[in-house]
């Protein structure tokens, strides 16, 4: 066998941990089962500790050494498998492991505050740890068939975490999810097989340059087919319509984490081929045409919405539309951006749906109508909410701002008529994003109280539902201050009936007062974190530039790789 290429000995035994490592914890849990629950925990929260650990020592060595890479069992490509970590993708999981490590610590709090010790906890963790694994092998994917096999564990786990109790809506969404990710799976091995069919090879570091040598018919088909499921992965419109009913019925851990990171590893895959594979603007234009109205789409959606759950899920596609118009842009400076905003929403989207989580349990509804002084009931839990929004919405001088400045700012250095008219429809998806959340913030946080939110511990299984109320009735609830649909201080069974099976990890309605300290304290990390991103701000702008400048450049991800 020929020499390895300079530089894949360096680190390479850590570039596979992050795959190894949940694998190896997530099978030993299985075969624990339902005993020892303070050792599973203690296993989990150690090995995503030593995952993130080891992503911070892979970004330090791709940054200052260059792209590490491992080739599974010592075969090179075309034959052997290999992992890189580059600059972004190093970053990425960095992200994602501080990201998922606080999820997890919250999902250790919300099963103990649940006291649901066995069934499904024994399954979630495991499920949990194998979506971690395939999260890390995506973002590590050297060739384009594992970058399909590390979707395919991700989406396993996924269908197992989204149905979690085996409520009627958990299992109605879960169905919804399966499909339309069965049959985006579908096209990407068929994409895979295109490819390989065209150019004898699935290594992405061989196939840059290769399709520059075929016809442009092939060449723009597999292009077209890997956005077509990229797109579908990352819920850009139209391919979104499935996220607002999937992610809102599953447990706050699980939606937390979803909509946080599982759509952005189909932006890190658009980002990675079309730097890698296809560089230039060949579908700038469609792409600027689909993250234009993702943005409105996705805000017009968010505004629209009284359901805070749901409100949250169409911001989610909203935001989405920035990340698509840096990778349209083409440029450094767009894919610089690009990568700020990822790493910038990734955090602040998983704390705000954590939050919806805890505002769940306080006021059993995640319905603007019934909600209303949280902000008085639990001034921690209005003020980890209020900081997200903020961030969410753009306010100045917060990560959110700062991200969207720098996409814009790289648009206006381009030029150009549909540029513009994007630039205007981020500025009018920020504002209106500002109003959704203030609106949002002034239902639930911000006025007065409904009696029956002074209730505490609440158990859906000892009321019996009434029939809902008529839309009327409700408005008339929600202009009376805050005051119950029903006008009585007795608890409003309707409210319970309509959050029924979604609380929980096992799908009961549960509300225990103030906010459990093992699942706030996760969550204000998060807050913390993402308040971090403005204090490095200058060092992480730094970086996600020379991000950019090795994705445009090409050529250290290839060395490192074929050693050409």
């Amino acid at each position: 066998m020929a020499a390895l290429p300079p530089g894949s000995d360096t680190g390479s035994a850590l570039v596979a941990l992050p795959v190894i490592l949940p694998l190896f914890a997530a099978g030993l849990k299985l075969g624990i089962g339902v005993r020892l629950q303070r050792t599973q925990r203690v296993i989990s929260t150690v090995v995503l500790a030593t995952v993130l650990a080891v992503a911070l020592v892979l970004l330090v060595d791709a940054d200052t050494h260059g792209p590490q890479v491992m080739y599974a069992g010592g075969w090179q490509p075309p034959v052997g498998i290999v992992l890189v970590a580059d600059r972004l993708s190093a970053l990425m999981l960095v992200i994602s492991s501080a990201v998922t490590l606080c999820v997890l610590l919250y999902s250790v709090g919300q099963g103990m505050a649940d006291q649901e010790e066995g069934t499904p906890m024994s399954v979630f963790h495991p499920s949990y740890l194998v979506l971690v694994a395939g999260v890390s092998d995506t973002f590590l994917a050297g060739d384009l068939f594992n970058l399909y096999v590390g979707f395919e564990i991700m989406l396993t786990a996924s269908y197992v975490l989204l149905t979690l109790g085996g409520t009627v809506t958990r299992i109605r969404a879960g169905a919804t999810y399966a499909i339309v990710s069965l049959l985006s799976s579908v096209l990407f091995l068929a994409a895979v097989a295109v490819v390989y069919a065209a150019t004898g090879t699935v290594t992405m570091a061989e196939l840059a340059g290769r399709f520059d040598e075929l016809p442009d018919g092939v060449a723009v088909l597999a292009q077209i087919s890997l956005l077509t499921v990229f797109c579908t992965k990352a819920a850009v419109f139209p391919l979104a319509a499935w996220l607002p009913d999937s992610y809102p019925t599953a447990p706050a851990p699980v939606t937390a984490v979803f909509a946080g990171l599982l759509t952005k590893v189909g932006i890190y895959a658009m980002l990675r081929t079309q730097t890698l594979l296809f560089p230039g603007d060949r579908l700038s234009d469609v792409l600027m045409v689909l993250a234009l109205f993702s943005l409105l789409v996705g805000i017009l959606g968010a505004v629209a919405q009284t359901d805070l759950k749901r409100l949250l899920s169409f911001t989610l596609v909203s935001h989405i539309g920035f990340m698509v118009f840096g990778i349209a842009l083409a440029t450094r400076a767009g894919f610089a951006g690009a990568v700020f905003y990822v790493v910038h929403h990734i955090t602040v989207q998983t704390t705000l749906f954590l939050v919806v989580g805890l505002v769940e349990r306080r006021g059993v509804t995640t319905d603007l109508r019934r909600l209303g002084g949280i902000a008085k009931l639990s001034p921690a839990l209005g003020l980890v909410f209020f900081v997200p929004a903020m961030n969410l919405a753009g306010v100045p001088p917060l990560p959110g701002f700062l991200g969207k400045f720098g996409l814009m700012r790289a648009g206006v250095v381009q030029g150009g008529a549909m540029v513009y008219v994007l630039i205007a429809a981020g500025a009018a998806t920020s504002l209106l994003t500002l109003y959704a959340l203030a609106k949002a913030w002034n239902l639930g946080f911000w006025r007065a109280a409904p009696p029956q939110l002074y209730v505490v511990g609440v158990v859906l299984d000892t009321v019996e539902t009434d029939e809902e109320d008529s839309p009327s009735e409700q408005e008339a609830g929600g202009d009376q201050g805050g005051a119950a649909p029903g006008g009585s201080g007795a608890v409003d069974v309707d409210v319970l009936e309509g959050r029924a099976g979604t609380a929980s990890f096992g799908g009961r309605a549960i509300t225990t007062g103030q906010p459990p300290a093992a699942m706030l304290v996760p969550t204000a990390a998060l807050v913390a974190f993402g308040l971090l991103f403005t204090v490095l701000a200058g060092p992480l702008s730094s970086l996600t530039a020379r991000v950019a400048g090795e994705l445009t450049a090409r050529t250290p991800y290839v060395t490192a790789v074929t050693g050409r």
